[in-house]
């Protein structure tokens, strides 16, 4: 066993990690490759230190596939001086004779292995796996990152309970999930769930979102859900609709801090507090007593044991990426489905205008949106038809001139 095969793990957790790694560890042991797994995801090779590792055998990985987190743990690191941790690190992994190299993780795992292929290209072959409970990698033909239908299962288990709570106690739950530049995590909950409305980001195509409008929506939900003799409702979030409001009017709600790479923690952001704060002081102001409870669901996603979907497609991944390397291949991301390895070039990841890993945005004409958006209640076109209105209005304890003035702009 000469040859040595790296694994190692980026971004945030997402159930399944193990899973990969356990399958490429067995696959690389019976096909006589020496495997070592990296701790800490970049963190230490960014300072060249070649102790924190992980040697891995078929004997210690079997058992890993269907457990939660990640064996190798995980970090966001991102480098300061990229010239200088970049030749690090490649000193490092040359130090430690590796040949093969699997990452496993997001966007930003995607660009780290972009960095080791264009610098090193012959001396290690590198497959990327992509990671992402946000479901916002463009995997061919429309099949889900890993770690989202799990992400997605025990979400709307989360959110199910709470409707019943809701139910129960005559209450509003704004609910806030992970999700910072699509909607797809927010939209299977609520969808599965069965939430009274969904928010996702690729609904709003201003620049500029206000954030009025965001409260206004939810406000209109309320005022609606009166109208038809109920007092209670959930309404699901993705924490990427506070990415798109208008970063000048967050501050007046809430204090911002940034992650590693310089953005906005969005989830930091209690979206689901500024608004509720926001929705029942302006209830309140017409005489509208309602008890709304915010609550942001996303860590406890991230680190769950996977359902049998991805315990069995994370073994897929995992064997498919040995696979390729020891094939022969490097420089793409590999993804598997209707029964059969597929692998995507990394020039092909890459947006020609943002120079950054595309993005998958759920598609808000497609049948799946669409379906959900007929089930959810809030304020539409025809609801401002005189019958319709004159009934919102006295819900909302306005005139209909003023509801139609207020909410119009909506629809």
């Amino acid at each position: 066993m000469s040859r040595k095969l790296g694994i190692i793990v980026g971004g945030g957790p997402a159930p399944g990690i193990n899973g990969v790694i356990s399958a490429a560890t067995v696959e690389a042991f019976n096909k006589g490759v020496k495997v070592i797994g990296i701790m800490d995801g970049f963190k230490w090779l960014f300072q060249g230190d070649t102790s924190k590792i992980m040697r891995l055998t078929s004997k210690n990985a079997w058992h890993i596939h269907n457990r939660g987190g990640s064996i190798l743990r995980t970090s966001r690191e991102f480098p300061d001086d990229p010239e200088k941790q970049f030749g690090s690190m490649i000193k490092a992994l040359k130090a430690l004779k590796i040949k093969f190299l699997i990452t496993i993780g997001g966007d930003g795992t995607a660009f780290m292995a972009r960095e080791i292929e264009k610098r090193e290209k012959g001396f290690i072959s590198i497959v990327h796996v992509p990671k992402t409970i946000d479901n916002d990698l463009p995997l061919p033909g429309g099949v889900p990152t890993f770690g989202f239908e799990t992400a997605r299962h025990w979400g709307a288990e989360i959110v199910e309970n709470i409707i019943e709570d809701a139910r129960t106690t005559g209450r509003w739950y704004f609910v806030t999930t992970m999700g910072r530049h699509t909607g797809h995590l927010a939209l299977g909950i609520g969808k599965a769930a069965g939430a009274t409305l969904t928010l996702i980001p690729e609904e709003f195509k201003e620049k500029k979102l206000k954030f009025t409008k965001v409260a206004d929506i939810l406000e209109g939900a309320i005022i609606k859900r009166f109208s038809m003799g109920h007092s209670h409702g959930v309404a699901i979030m993705a924490e990427g609709v506070a990415g798109r409001i208008d970063v000048k009017e967050i501050p007046n709600h809430e204090s911002i801090e940034k992650d590693e790479r310089g953005e906005i923690r969005l989830s930091e952001i209690q979206l689901g507090r500024i608004l509720e704060q926001s929705v029942t002081k302006n209830l309140e102001s017409r005489g509208i007593k309602v008890k709304i409870i915010h609550k942001n669901i996303g860590y406890e996603l991230r680190a769950a044991d996977p359902i049998p979907f991805d315990a069995e497609y994370t073994r897929n991944l995992g064997y498919s990426a040995v696979k390729f390397l020891l094939s022969g291949g490097s420089g793409e991301m590999i993804a598997f489905y209707e029964g059969k390895l597929k692998s995507v070039p990394f020039r092909k990841m890459i947006d020609p205008v943002t120079k950054k890993t595309k993005l998958r945005y759920v598609d808000i004409k497609s049948e799946p949106y669409l379906v959900g958006r007929e089930y959810m209640i809030r304020i539409e076109k025809d609801d401002f038809k005189p019958g319709k209105l004159s009934k919102l209005a006295r819900a909302g304890r306005m005139s209909t001139d003023n509801f139609k003035k207020r909410f119009s702009y909506l629809v």
